[in-house]
């Protein structure tokens, strides 16, 4: 969704559907119930409303490009080759696991296509955004939205991490010491803020990652006992909290 001229703010949603195509689903192994498990699970729900609002309240709105197919499809945010450490649980680009080790996939399943048709357009499409940012505005600052359960799930690498209410995703490169200073004051009213913890770093386009320091990128992960009920429920009260003070995050990047 186009934001205004003069923004240089991008919010990210990548995980926040649950559609997937039928093609892609006959290829999924899971039964229709196990399916719907596994998406509570996996899901970011209610993000892509969480920035709606927050973009809705800005003087100055961002740009919020948002994923609408299920991460099952796709998921947007892996390395699509070896650089990948996900694959170690298969869960690179195209997970071939589920959160819980079963298989989601066939053994010889080629993700190739699904690269092809989904991966690939998808980071050319973000690139343009960001680039058009750039030529605009001189930068560009991704935001990235995302949510966590709030008991570990068998596939995080790093689960026996703290899980704090807020988990800010940092990159060495991209993420200047000033916004995420920025992100802690934000969101200091919702309780222990962490670092890198339980997950670690945040998008940005390949293009530009780790060469371009006009593009700078910060993830928020929000542990969704703040604002939701688990698995996959309705949210509460904490999503206006939570869009209030994205929204705040948004203007004072502007």
């Amino acid at each position: 969704m186009r934001g205004d001229a003069d923004s240089p703010v991008i919010l990210h949603v990548p995980h926040s559907a649950t559609a997937i195509p039928a093609a892609v689903r006959a290829g999924i192994l899971l039964g229709d119930r196990a399916l719907d498990a596994e998406l509570d699970r996996i899901t970011d729900a209610h993000t892509a409303r969480l920035a709606a609002l927050a973009a809705a309240q800005c003087h100055s709105s961002p740009w919020q490009f948002v994923n609408r197919l299920s991460r099952l499809v796709v998921d947007p945010e892996r390395f699509p080759d070896e650089r990948e450490q996900m694959l170690a649980v298969g869960m690179g680009a195209v997970y071939t696991r589920t959160t819980h080790g079963d298989a989601l996939r066939p053994p010889d399943f080629d993700p190739a296509p699904l690269l092809e048709s989904y991966f690939h357009p998808y980071a050319r499409a973000m690139s343009e955004v960001v680039a058009d940012r750039l030529a605009v505005t001189g930068r560009a600052v991704i935001i990235d939205v995302h949510s966590y359960p709030t008991r570990r799930l068998p596939y995080e690498l790093h689960g026996d991490a703290p899980r704090p209410a807020i988990c800010l995703g940092v990159d060495e490169f991209h993420t200047p010491p000033e916004l995420t200073a920025l992100a802690e004051s934000v969101f200091a009213d919702f309780g222990e803020r962490g670092i890198n913890t339980p997950f670690v770093g945040t998008y940005v386009p390949l293009d530009r990652y780790g060469i371009d320091s006009r593009v700078s990128a910060l993830m928020i992960e929000i542990r969704r006992d703040s604002y939701m009920t688990e698995p996959g429920g309705v949210p509460g009260p904490g999503l206006e909290r939570l869009a209030r003070a994205l929204s705040g995050l948004v203007e004072a990047l502007a």
